[in-house]
């Protein structure tokens, strides 16, 4: 099979790429292809990740190029990892909404949107590349934030497509290490949106481990949260990272005012990661490579990778249709969830019934996103301005139009229509 890795001029590439040549044995990969408009990047990555390619004895080609097309050309699948913009509309998206007293955020609220109207048209673009020049049943997995917002574009373009995110795989592998034992006897009880979700439980042969991992682990877990273990002792379950901007939102916004960005942060990281990765003589993944962020995601993306190819039927969590899991939702929603996969896609498995805490919070993103997509989708201040006034980290008109103005005017080089 033939593996195109769209954006793979990252410095993730090299995770994506240990991750393929460590895991791959049922599925036989015979090329890799990187694709990235970056020839400086891809002249870097590309020749360390067949590197890598071979210290492994892996036998796939190993190939990158800035041609789109023939990247595509009979792949088998296609990951997409692409970033419009780069790491300076990164700094942008998390420093201008701080000016409105607004999070200053790559995924979610103000500068989460400016990501999604910039990325959503580029990664259709791409899909449609895949519809005409892939295997006709070729699957594209997205790592591509924001990702709950970037598969319902393309789910409701017609495409064969699942999202990935690393939070759930991290916190498996957290909690199976806790427990001592293999990641693989754990499974979670995961529910929400991308970047919007709560692990519920954590089960091992049947049992909740949950509350004695809280009983004997609380503050240690609560750590990897970014709020008080009192959090999720009153909620009853270990939220994501990302609810930190939700709950914690002022004292979030004070936190990143006169602070370095993560943008600059990862900016300084990646220019380390390329130096290195240019050393002929290098040929394994170096732990500086674990602070560019996306743990597990090699783990992660190979394993949904197989499952669809190989029909394992196994458990994973990944974004996808509602089709009524979450009741309080349209069908046509995105949500993530644990699901079985196979060859013909993810199946979700049956959810609990969510706590009107967490429902109240899921509906209400969701419908930004809804909101979200249709701007992308088809421009306009007015659509801006609506999708802002629905995001709960807004939800305020006349703030909604100041976000949307600002917005526009950051963001007219990557779109089209916003002088319009």
């Amino acid at each position: 099979m033939k593996l195109a890795v769209v954006g793979g001029g990252s410095t993730y590439t090299p995770e994506l790429v240990d991750g393929i040549a460590r895991l791959t044995g049922n599925i036989k990969v015979s090329e890799l292809v990187l694709v990235d408009p970056d020839q400086s990047r891809l002249s870097v990555v590309g020749p360390f990740s067949a590197r890598i390619m071979a210290r492994y004895g892996h036998p796939a080609q190993v190939t990158w190029t800035s041609d789109l097309d023939a990247a595509l050309d009979g792949a088998g699948a296609v990951l997409i990892q692409l970033r419009v913009g780069g790491q300076a509309t990164r700094h942008r998206d998390e420093t201008w909404p701080l000016e409105f007293c607004c999070i200053g955020q790559e995924t979610t609220g103000a500068g989460g949107f400016a990501k999604a109207l910039r990325t959503v048209p580029v990664v259709l673009d791409v899909a449609e590349r895949v519809r005409e020049r892939a295997e006709p049943d070729a699957w594209i997995i997205d790592f591509t934030n924001p990702v709950g917002i970037v598969t319902r574009a393309l789910l409701d373009a017609g495409h064969r497509a699942v999202g990935l995110c690393n939070v759930a795989i991290g916190y498996q592998r957290g909690f199976a290490a806790l427990l001592g034992v293999r990641p693989e006897q754990v499974d979670l009880d995961h529910v929400g949106l991308n970047h919007l979700t709560w692990e519920r439980g954590a089960f091992t042969d049947g049992v909740d481990r949950l509350p004695e991992l809280l009983e004997a682990h609380g503050e240690e877990i609560a750590v990897h949260t970014g709020l008080p273990l009192a959090v999720t002792q009153a909620v009853r379950a270990v939220p994501s990272y990302y609810l930190r901007y939700y709950w914690a939102h002022d004292q979030v916004v004070e936190e990143e005012r006169g602070h370095e960005t993560r943008a600059q942060a990862v900016a300084k990281i990646e220019e380390q990661l390329l130096a290195m990765y240019a050393d002929p003589d290098l040929d394994t993944k170096p732990d500086l490579l674990q602070h560019r962020g996306g743990a597990f995601y090699s783990e992660a993306a190979v394993a949904l990778l197989a499952s669809l190819v190989t029909d394992a039927r196994d458990r994973q969590v990944v974004n996808l249709r509602n089709h009524g899991t979450l009741p309080f939702l349209a069908d046509e929603a995105v949500i993530e969830v644990s699901a079985i996969v196979g060859a013909d896609g993810p199946v979700p498995v049956e959810v609990a019934p969510v706590s009107p805490l967490m429902s109240g919070l899921i509906a209400h993103v969701s419908a930004y996103e809804e909101l979200a997509i249709d701007a992308a989708l088809r421009g306009g201040r007015d659509r801006v301005a609506k999708a802002l006034l629905a995001h709960p980290l807004v939800g305020q008109f006349d703030l909604a139009g100041q976000l949307a103005d600002r917005l526009l005017a950051e963001n007219a080089s990557f779109l089209p229509w916003a002088n319009r």
